[in-house]
């Protein structure tokens, strides 16, 4: 996983209003909510008392209560209430849930995983998403694979003639993407399966963004022949855009042995034409995102599971010329991981570092004794290697709390 990092972990939509949603993300049990203004919390969804599952609970107010013994949680993850301690119980400053950044843009939530920043980097996509007029459908799924396999899938089309043949549906992709017109579409599988041959291969590298451009065709004739634009960005965003076909598809760490894959397809022009009625066209879009999930990722996901080794990094594949992408990104995501540790280093680093007295120094003599450092270094190295992510609140002042109220009863006034 690459630290610093904003992550797509849901679509707005499966945000629950009236209730906490849970989540495994970035090998974290989460839980998010909205409070009663409607802004979105994320949290660590382990009750710091027992290690019962927050998104089980229910909402109440501006805070979530933890299902098993009541305790609930504001948005800054300070402990408000503890019905076994009273209204007036002074409440531990241990009972703290860890608070994550997230926002919503583009119809999904992020979140930011890495060190606490004053001011979080802007979540941006390649110019070639943000200027898309199209209409789109989004739908998502897990799957069993680590997310490096899962991104190098989809950072090369050469594997889609071998793997993508033997299923019915997959004669859609015979006969739209390949098939002629002159022969009344039926040439597409043979032409499909012929052209496999890829040329004019060409891989650019801009920030954290890779992008590809190549043609793949039939040998013995190259006039069959399909044109990609591929683009990469990091974390675990992937776009294609070959003929009709317009597709983004971001790849998410559940853990690492889990991802999540969120994929949205954009309309095509021509089905304004194909399909007039304006209402039916995105039913179109969600039927072709089903068969995806249904019939042709889990193709490629059967070759995936086998892969091995099950992770993959720069070393343990022999890379051919048209790989070079995969290279890229490979290289791309050591470079990210070793930027992270050094910068998580050098804070420890400066965290740990002992504070210099004001004070004008003393000449020691036989009459002076040196002092001894001992407490301040243990002190500074308690905090020096802390890992937060954002987290707020985590010494908030203790006050007196009321009794137990319900969501509709303005429990924000109690919000510190």
């Amino acid at each position: 996983m690459i630290p610093n990092q904003w992550y797509p972990i849901l679509q707005t939509g499966d945000i629950k209003r009236d209730k906490p949603t849970g989540v495994r993300r970035m090998g974290e049990e989460l839980v998010l909510w909205r409070d009663l203004g409607g802004t979105l919390v994320c949290q660590s969804a382990r009750c710091p008392h027992k290690g019962a599952n927050i998104s089980e609970g229910r909402l109440k107010g501006n805070t979530v209560e933890c299902p098993y013994h009541g305790f609930r949680y504001d948005a800054e993850g300070t402990c408000k209430v503890v019905p076994a301690l009273g209204a007036n119980a002074r409440i531990p400053q241990s009972l703290q849930l860890k608070t994550y950044p997230v926002r919503e843009q583009h119809g999904l939530v992020w979140l930011w995983w890495g060190e606490a920043r004053e001011q979080l980097p802007e979540i941006e996509l390649p110019h070639e998403l943000v200027g898309n007029p199209r209409p789109y459908e989004t739908i998502s799924w897990t799957r069993p694979v680590h997310y490096t396999r899962y991104i190098e899938s989809l950072l090369e089309f050469y594997h889609v003639t071998f793997v993508h043949r033997d299923h019915w549906t997959n004669n859609i992709d015979y006969t739209f993407m390949y098939g002629t017109a002159r022969n009344l579409w039926m040439d597409g599988r043979e032409r499909y399966l012929a052209a496999n041959k890829i040329v004019n291969h060409e891989v650019e590298v801009d920030g954290t963004t890779i992008r590809s451009t190549f043609d793949q065709c039939e040998e013995a004739n190259p006039a069959n022949s399909s044109h990609f634009d591929l683009i990469y960005q990091a974390p675990g965003l992937t776009h294609v855009k070959t003929g009709l076909l317009e597709i983004t598809t971001w790849l998410t760490p559940i853990d690492d042995e889990n991802t999540l894959a969120i994929m949205r397809l954009y309309e095509y022009p021509q089905l304004r034409t194909m399909v007039p009625i304006k209402p039916l066209r995105p039913w179109v879009l969600r039927a072709s995102l089903l068969m995806e999930k249904l019939v042709q990722d889990p193709q490629d996901v059967g070759i995936m599971l086998r892969q091995e080794p099950k992770v993959s990094e720069r070393g343990v594949n022999k890379f051919i010329a048209v790989d070079e992408m995969n290279a890229k990104f490979l290289q791309m995501r050591d470079r990210l991981k070793a930027e992270a540790s050094a910068g998580a280093q050098v804070e420890a680093d400066t965290k740990a570092a002992p504070t210099e007295s004001a004070e004008t120094p003393v000449a020691r003599t036989a009459e002076t004794l040196p002092a001894t450092n001992g407490s301040g270094k243990g002190s500074a190295n308690a905090n020096g290697n802390s890992n937060s992510n954002g987290s707020k609140g985590a010494h908030a002042t203790r006050r007196k709390r009321t009794g137990p109220t319900d969501r509709e009863d303005g429990l924000s006034k109690a919000r510190s």
